[in-house]
C-alpha cells in the first residue's frame, strides 16, 4: 500500500507544487473564489506534477466513463500552462494519490474538476514565470510561454519548465494573484481534440478493466436469487463442488455465495452447479408490472411541495387540461457486465473497479470487510458502459469480500449478463400527473404537477451508506440499510426537472417519494429528469396541438429565459433549413426541450420519424439537437455526449423496460431486455451555441428528456394517437 505521505516522499525528479488554499471571505473586495473541488483538496501536488522529461501529469478525482473528461481536462491544462496537448497525461483516479472529488455524476466534471484544473495550472504557470523572470533578471510581464519554453519579448531564452524542475522545489499557497487565461486568447479550449480514451479501445489495447490480467489471478463468480431479499438455503457439505476441476475455494457468508477457480470457465461451471443446489426463501409477491403506476400512487410515500408560486392577478382559466404519464423500471444495460479485481496482501486490500466514485467506494468496502479505510486502495479502470449507479460498486464489494478469504493472490470477479440484470439497481418506475389552466389568450396561468417515484440515489456513499451494497444485505450480519432519501432541489432526484423552466404565474410541484420499492432502484442517467421532461414536454405539445399552435412558438410564449428562447429559435431555423417537416401521413415531427436540472445545458431536440401503417413499427429518420452548454472546451466531446444521449434515450423510449413477475426479475438477457440496434439509429445533427462569457455547464444528460418527448410528440403527430406510457412499443401503438 502507498499512502499519500509516502507517495509524496518517494517522488523525485519532478516539480511538486504544494499550496494551502485560504477560505474565501464574503468581503466584496476578495476577488478570488476557490473552485469547490479545489477547496476540498487544497494540496496542489494532488493535482499536478511537472516532469523533467517534458511531461505534465494531471491528477483528478473524476473518472473517465466514456464521456471524454480526460480529453477536456487535458485541453484545459495544456491551455493554461501553454504547453502542447500531447504533453499532458491524465492520471486515473487512485485513492492513494488523487484528489477526492467523490462521484463522477450529475454532468459536473468539466464544471467542477475543470475549474479546479484551470485554477491550479494557471497558478503553476504564474509561479514558474516569476521564477524564470528572477533568474533572467527581467520583468515577469515581458515573459511569455510557448510549449513550456520561456520567451522574453518574443525571443527564446535558456529556460523552460523542464529545466526549472531539475533543482527547484516550491511550496506555498494559491494566492489568486495569477488569473486564468482570457478566453479570447484560447488556442486549444474550444477546438476539437482527439479523444485520449478512444485509440486503445479501437486498437484492442488494455482499455477496459475486463482486459486486465494480473499474474496468478484467480477467477470468481457469485450465485444470487431473482429477488435481493431472498435468503439462501444450501446443503452443509459441498464436496462435489469443491472437487470440480480448478476449484480453489467456495465462499459463503450468510446468503452471499461465491466460488473461486483457477480459470473463468471453471468458475462458471462451478457457479452453475452451486445454483442447482440452492433454494431460496420466498420474499413475497411483487406487484403487477402492468399497473405499476397505480401501485406507486397508493404506496406509502413522503410528500413534499418542492416549488410553489402564486399570482392572484394572473387571470382566470377558461380552459383546463389534465393528463398522466408512466415510466417503467429501466436498466443501465451496460454493454459489458460488471467486473472488479481485488487483491488482499496482509491487512491491506487493493480494488480495481469501474464504479463512479473511488473514495466513496473505499469507505463502503472498509465497512463491509472490517478494514480501516487507510488500508484500502481503490483504483479506477474503465468499464464498457456506465450511465449511473449500475452494478460496478456491487461487483467491487463482491470481489473484496471474496478476496478477504484469499491471501496474496488477485481475484477477478466477473458478473454474467443475468447477474447484471438481477443485481444492479434500476432506474425507478415513475408516474406523473399534470393539470393546467389556460386563459382566453391561450396562456397557461395555472399549473399543477405531481410525481410519484422511488429514490434515485442509493449509492454506497462511504462507510455510513455501505448497507446500500447488495452484498451488505446478504452477509450473515447485514449492514443497516440507510433510509430512503432524495437529492434536494435545485438538482433534485425524482423531482429533477419537475419544476418547469416555463414562467407559469401559478404553479405547485409536488413529489411523492415512495419509501419501499418492489425492485432495487438508484441513479440511472438523468435520474428523474427523463420522465419529468417527457411528461412536461408531452403535455405542452398536447395543449399546443389542441390550440392548433406552433409547438415552438407555444413554448417560447411561456419563456422568459433569453438563452432558452435562443435555443428554440435556432432549432426552428435548423428544422426549416433541413426541411424537417411532416410531409406524409405516416410521418411525424416532434420536439422536446429542457434546461438540464434547470442548472446545466439547454437542449432542444427535433425528431422526424415514420410509423409503418401495417406493422406499427417506428423508424427514426433524423434528429436535430441545438445545445447551449456555455463555454465549450471540446465541441466534438459535447457532440459525442448529445449523440449518445439521443441514441440511449431513443432506446429507452421505444424499447426498454425491466420485466418482472410475482417472484422476481424476468429480464435476464438481450432477448428479454432489447435495446436499440445500430440499424435503428437515426441521422443526428448537433448544433452548438456559445453565449459570450457563459461558464461551462453539464451536458452529459441533457438530451435524455427532450429526446423522449420529441419521439412521443412525433408519434402523436404521425398517428393521431397520444401514447403516454413508456416505452412506445408496437403493442401499445396497436392498442392506441
Amino acid at each position: 500500500m502507498t499512502t499519500r505521505r509516502d507517495f509524496i516522499k518517494g517522488v523525485s525528479g519532478g516539480l511538486l507544487l504544494y499550496f494551502h488554499l485560504p477560505v474565501r471571505h464574503a468581503d466584496a473586495q476578495d476577488a478570488f473564489t476557490r473552485p469547490a473541488a479545489l477547496a476540498a483538496n487544497p494540496a496542489l501536488e494532488s493535482w499536478l506534477k511537472i516532469r523533467p522529461d517534458g511531461i505534465v501529469e494531471i491528477a483528478t478525482g473524476k473518472c473517465e466513463l466514456g464521456q471524454g473528461i480526460q480529453t477536456a481536462l487535458a485541453q484545459i491544462a495544456a491551455e493554461e500552462l501553454d504547453v502542447g496537448f500531447e504533453r499532458i497525461r491524465i492520471l486515473t483516479v487512485d485513492t492513494a494519490h488523487s484528489p477526492n472529488e467523490s462521484f463522477t455524476s450529475g454532468s459536473l466534471s468539466v464544471e467542477m474538476s475543470g475549474a479546479a484544473v484551470r485554477t491550479v495550472t494557471a497558478e503553476a504557470r504564474g509561479i514558474l514565470t516569476e521564477l524564470a523572470a528572477g533568474r533572467l533578471g527581467v520583468d515577469a510581464g515581458l515573459l511569455s510561454v510557448q510549449d513550456g519554453a520561456f520567451l522574453s519579448n518574443g525571443v527564446a531564452t535558456r529556460l523552460d519548465y523542464w529545466s526549472l524542475v531539475e533543482d527547484i522545489s516550491l511550496t506555498g499557497e494559491v494566492s489568486g494573484r495569477f488569473p486564468t487565461k482570457d478566453p479570447a486568447r484560447y488556442d486549444l479550449v474550444g477546438q476539437p481534440a482527439q479523444r485520449l480514451d478512444i485509440p486503445p479501445k479501437i486498437f484492442g489495447d488494455t482499455a477496459y478493466i475486463h482486459d486486465m490480467r494480473l499474474d496468478g489471478m484467480l477467477h470468481a463468480r457469485v450465485v444470487r436469487p431473482a429477488d435481493r431479499e431472498s435468503k439462501l438455503n444450501l446443503p452443509e457439505r459441498l464436496d462435489d463442488i469443491a472437487a470440480m476441476p480448478g476449484i480453489v475455494k467456495i465462499v459463503r457468508d450468510g446468503s452471499f455465495l461465491a466460488v473461486v477457480a483457477r480459470r473463468e470457465d471453471q468458475a462458471v461451471r462451478a457457479a452453475q452447479a452451486l445454483a442447482a443446489l440452492c433454494t431460496w426463501s420466498d420474499p413475497g409477491l411483487l406487484p403487477d408490472r402492468a399497473s405499476i403506476g397505480d401501485w406507486l400512487r397508493k404506496a406509502e410515500a413522503d410528500v413534499k411541495v418542492v416549488a410553489e408560486r402564486s399570482d392572484p392577478d394572473a387571470g382566470t382559466a377558461t380552459r383546463n387540461y389534465q393528463s398522466h404519464y408512466n415510466r417503467p423500471f429501466q436498466a443501465h444495460a451496460s454493454i459489458s457486465p460488471s467486473l472488479a479485481i481485488a487483491w488482499r496482501r496482509g491487512d491491506s486490500l487493493t480494488v480495481w473497479s469501474h464504479a463512479q466514485g473511488m473514495f466513496p467506494l473505499r469507505g463502503a468496502i472498509a465497512a463491509l470487510v472490517g478494514l480501516d479505510e487507510n488500508d484500502i486502495r481503490c483504483i479506477h479502470a474503465q468499464g464498457a458502459g456506465c450511465y449511473g449507479h449500475n452494478g460496478a460498486d456491487d461487483a467491487a464489494a463482491d470481489a473484496a469480500l471474496i478476496a478477504m478469504h484469499i491471501e496474496g493472490v488477485p481475484v477477478r470477479l466477473q458478473w454474467s449478463r443475468a447477474d447484471e440484470f438481477l443485481g444492479e439497481p434500476f432506474g425507478s418506475a415513475m408516474t406523473t400527473e399534470i393539470q393546467a389552466g389556460l386563459d382566453r389568450n391561450g396562456r397557461i396561468v395555472h399549473w399543477r404537477y405531481d410525481v410519484w417515484s422511488g429514490t434515485h440515489s442509493s449509492r454506497p456513499r462511504g462507510s455510513g451508506a455501505a448497507g446500500n451494497l447488495l452484498a451488505a444485505r446478504q452477509i450473515a450480519k447485514p449492514l443497516p440499510v440507510p433510509p430512503v432519501s432524495n437529492i434536494p432541489q435545485p438538482s433534485g432526484g425524482s423531482d429533477r426537472n419537475a419544476v418547469p423552466l416555463y414562467s407559469f404565474p401559478n404553479q405547485t410541484i409536488t413529489k411523492h417519494l415512495v419509501k419501499n420499492m418492489p425492485l432495487r432502484v438508484s441513479s440511472l442517467r438523468a435520474l428523474g429528469a427523463y420522465a419529468n421532461v417527457f411528461s412536461i414536454e408531452s403535455f405542452m405539445d398536447e395543449i399546443a396541438q389542441d390550440l392548433h399552435a406552433d409547438p415552438i412558438e407555444f413554448r417560447i410564449r411561456h419563456l422568459s429565459d433569453a438563452r432558452a428562447i435562443a435555443v428554440l429559435e435556432k432549432l426552428h431555423s435548423q428544422m426549416a433549413t433541413a426541411a424537417l417537416i411532416q410531409n406524409q401521413p405516416t410521418a411525424g415531427v416532434g420536439i422536446g426541450f429542457a434546461k438540464y436540472k434547470n442548472l446545466g445545458a439547454y437542449c432542444a431536440v427535433a425528431m422526424r420519424l415514420t410509423v409503418d401503417p401495417e406493422s406499427s413499427e417506428i423508424r427514426l429518420d433524423r434528429a436535430i439537437a441545438v445545445v447551449d452548454a456555455g463555454m465549450i472546451v471540446n465541441p466534438n466531446g459535447i457532440a459525442n455526449q448529445i449523440e449518445g444521449g439521443i441514441i440511449q434515450s431513443a432506446s429507452w423510449t421505444l424499447k426498454e423496460q425491466v420485466l418482472f413477475g410475482e417472484r422476481g426479475v424476468e429480464s435476464r438477457d438481450w432477448a428479454s431486455y432489447p435495446i436499440l440496434g445500430f440499424s435503428e439509429v437515426p441521422d443526428i445533427d448537433v448544433v452548438l451555441l456559445q453565449p459570450p462569457g457563459a461558464p461551462a455547464a453539464g451536458v452529459g444528460e441533457a438530451a435524455q428528456g427532450p429526446t423522449a418527448a420529441a419521439i412521443a410528440n412525433a408519434v402523436a403527430r404521425a398517428t393521431g394517437k397520444r401514447i403516454r406510457d413508456l416505452p412506445l412499443t408496437r403493442s401499445r401503438l396497436l392498442a392506441g
